[in-house]
Order: structure tokens, then C-alpha cells, then sequence
């Protein structure tokens, strides 16, 4: 992926060298001239497209934000209820993610949701205990985690 980038910089340099024009417009041209070569050179290449994962880091980015501002507005529906109805509990959940990297990224996402809180890992970092504030149905919760943070961390890793 680094060689990718490198390359769709080289291209954008070129770009600019050759047009003779040192405007950050031009640069953008080179730069999406570059994306254009790399994808078209993507059989070519030993790597996957730089781009797919780009994007797919933007998409785990702004899932974060709707499952943090969710995770927000379900906070404060809590707080401000005038009875304290919720059932806090502890989820184990496992974990197909292998790197640390991606375990890490995953307990920093849990963790920075408002009412979740990772608490340990087990031994081989498999099993995430994870602090839940309103907890109605742990297979729910732990589909939720697979389906929307961890396949995102899967897509732009792997």
C-alpha cells in the first residue's frame, strides 16, 4: 500500500512537472491521473487497489461517528428517565480479529462509546470483557460489535 502512495505521488509530481503549472489544482489532476494509472495497473500490481482501504478506513470512520452519537443519545434517554430502568452486565466476547492493532482499535472504539467499557482480555487476546451500562440481550450486543466495528476493522486491515 505504501509503494501505491509513493507512486501515485510520483505521477502527481510528474503531473505538475510536466504541465508546468505549480497550482495545487494541478497537483489534484496528477494526483487523481495517478489513482487512475494505479487502478487500471491493479492486475499488475502484487497489492490490492491503495484505495479500497482508504475508503473503507473513511466508511470505519464515519460508522464510529453514527454509533457514537447513537450510543449518546441512548446515554442520555438513561440519565434523564426519571427511574433507573437498566440492566448493566459483563459480555465476553470473542473476537475473529487477530493483530493487535486491530484487537487495540477495537477496544478503543468500545471504549470511547458512551455506556461500554472493555475491562480485561483473556490470556491469548481472543475474549474481550466488556462493562455494558444498559444491557438487554447479550447475543444482541455482541451481534451489534461483529457486524458493524469489527467487520469494519476487518475491511480496512485485511
Amino acid at each position: 500500500m505504501a509503494l501505491q502512495i509513493l507512486l501515485n505521488l510520483f505521477v502527481s509530481l510528474i503531473w505538475v512537472l510536466l504541465s508546468r503549472s505549480y497550482t495545487i489544482k494541478d497537483a489534484v489532476i496528477g494526483y487523481l491521473v495517478g489513482m487512475a494509472v494505479l487502478f487500471l495497473l491493479r492486475g499488475i500490481l502484487s497489492q490490492d487497489f491503495y484505495m479500497r482501504r482508504v475508503w473503507a478506513a473513511i466508511k470505519l470512520f464515519f460508522l464510529f461517528l453514527v454509533e457514537l452519537t447513537k450510543a449518546n443519545i441512548d446515554v442520555v434517554k438513561l440519565v434523564w428517565s426519571p427511574k433507573l430502568d437498566n440492566h448493566t452486565g459483563i459480555v465476553a466476547y470473542n473476537t475473529d480479529l487477530e493483530t493487535p492493532a486491530e484487537i487495540t482499535l477495537l477496544s478503543i472504539m468500545v471504549s470511547l462509546t458512551p455506556g461500554t467499557i472493555p475491562l480485561d482480555f483473556s490470556e491469548d487476546n481472543k475474549v474481550i470483557y466488556i462493562h455494558v451500562v444498559d444491557l438487554d440481550d447479550k447475543q444482541d450486543f455482541k451481534d451489534d460489535i461483529r457486524n458493524t466495528f469489527e467487520k469494519a476493522i476487518k475491511e480496512v486491515t485485511r
